[in-house]
C-alpha cells in the first residue's frame, strides 16, 4: 500500500510540475502577424511625365500588323523592367537555349506561323530554339532620364529602373526601326 501511495504522491507532484511550467511558459500567438498592404501603382496608357515614373515602351510596328504602345507605371522607387512589363500586362517568352536571358515573343509576338521577310527576301519563322535571326529581334533599350535611348547593357531581370527613366521592347527588321520613337 506504501507503494502505492508513493506511485500516486508521485503522480500528483508531476502533474503540479507540468501545471507549473504551463503556466511559465510563452503564450500562443492568437494569430500570425498580417502582411503588410502592398503598394499599389498606378498605371496609365501614355509616358510619364518627367520624374513621375517609369515608362514602358512595345513596338512591334515594323511588323504587318504589329502596333506601339506606351505606358506608365507611377513609382517614386526603383523597379524592375521584368517588373514593369508585368505590371502593364506585357508577357515575354524567352528561347530554349537563353531561356529568359533573350527575348524571343513579346506578347505572342512575331507568332512562330509569322514569315519574316530578310532583305535577300527568303523567309524566316522564329521558333524560339537558341537566338533570333540577325535581322529580326527584340532589342532591349533603356533610356536614362533627360537623355538619348540607348540598347540596355543587361537582361529584364537584372535591369533596375529609376523614375525618370524609360524601357523599350523594340521588334527591328532588316534594321528598322533603328531605336525607339518616343
Amino acid at each position: 500500500m506504501t507503494s502505492t501511495l508513493r506511485a500516486a504522491a508521485a503522480a500528483a507532484a508531476s502533474a503540479a510540475l507540468l501545471f507549473a511550467l504551463a503556466a511559465c511558459a510563452s503564450p500562443a500567438p492568437e494569430q500570425a502577424p498580417t502582411p503588410t498592404e502592398t503598394k499599389t501603382v498606378a498605371v496609365l496608357d501614355e509616358a510619364c511625365a518627367e520624374d513621375a515614373g517609369v515608362t514602358v515602351v512595345v513596338d512591334a510596328s515594323s511588323l504587318e500588323d504589329g502596333d506601339s504602345k506606351t505606358w506608365c507605371v507611377g513609382t517614386d522607387e526603383t523597379l524592375a523592367a521584368a517588373d514593369a512589363l508585368t505590371l502593364v500586362g506585357v508577357e515575354t517568352e524567352g528561347t530554349e537555349e537563353y531561356g529568359d536571358q533573350v527575348v524571343c515573343r513579346v506578347n505572342g509576338v512575331p507568332a512562330e506561323s509569322t514569315a519574316l521577310t530578310a532583305e535577300d527576301g527568303s523567309e524566316y519563322f522564329e521558333t524560339c530554339a537558341s537566338m533570333p535571326a540577325a535581322f529580326a529581334y527584340w532589342a532591349l533599350w533603356v533610356k536614362p532620364s533627360g537623355d538619348e535611348w540607348g540598347y540596355a547593357q543587361e537582361g529584364l531581370s537584372t535591369l533596375q529602373l529609376e523614375p525618370g527613366e524609360s524601357v523599350a521592347l523594340l521588334f527591328t527588321v532588316n534594321g528598322e526601326p533603328a531605336a525607339p520613337a518616343t
